[in-house]
């Protein structure tokens, strides 16, 4: 028997990807920046954005502030066929990379946070903030999620991981 091999899709800053192909694995690698994951597990469909910073001072409906890049793969999933209230989300990134400056990270996630509230849309599970890049895997059918954190070669401690709040991370 022969396994196809997945379709992998790269995302960047600015970027987000919707896909119900179940071959389909969406990528991206995560420093103060933010991913969320969202999926519609009775549909089979889901999406991932990558944002750069918290809301502009004024309106922007620049994807890589976190209110257009939210609204953006929300709405673009509901034009396929999800359903708000089955939406399901998962968040990560978020890290602060550099002590001395502001803590970017921890306002992304608490953007991205705010937003999904705001929606009526649960956060599952996650890994947010700390001080290590991330690289995250999403399979948007099923909302399982792959997460390496990336500058150490030894596996982080548990200690240093988010606590989920309910559903699976896979660590990498």
């Amino acid at each position: 028997m022969t396994t196809s091999r997945p379709k992998v899709i790269h995302i960047v800053q600015g970027e987000h990807r919707i896909s119900e192909q179940p071959d389909v694995v969406i990528t991206t690698v995560l420093g103060s920046c933010v991913s969320a994951c969202i999926f519609d597990p009775e549909r089979g469909i889901g999406g991932m954005n990558h944002f750069l910073l918290p809301d502009p001072v004024s309106g922007s409906g620049d994807i890589r502030f976190a209110a257009a890049a939210m609204e953006t793969l929300i709405n673009g999933l509901l034009r396929q066929g999800a359903l708000r209230n089955r939406m399901q989300a998962k968040l990560f990134g978020g890290a602060r990379m550099m002590p001395s400056l502001p803590d970017i990270g921890r306002r992304n996630a608490d953007a991205a946070h705010r937003i999904l509230q705001n929606d009526g849309i649960r956060v599952v599970s996650g890994d947010l903030c700390g001080h290590e890049a991330r690289r995250v895997r999403f399979w948007p059918t099923s909302g399982r999620v792959q997460v390496q954190l990336l500058g150490n070669d030894a596996p982080p401690p548990v200690e240093k991981l988010s606590r989920p709040l309910s559903g699976d991370v896979e660590l990498f």
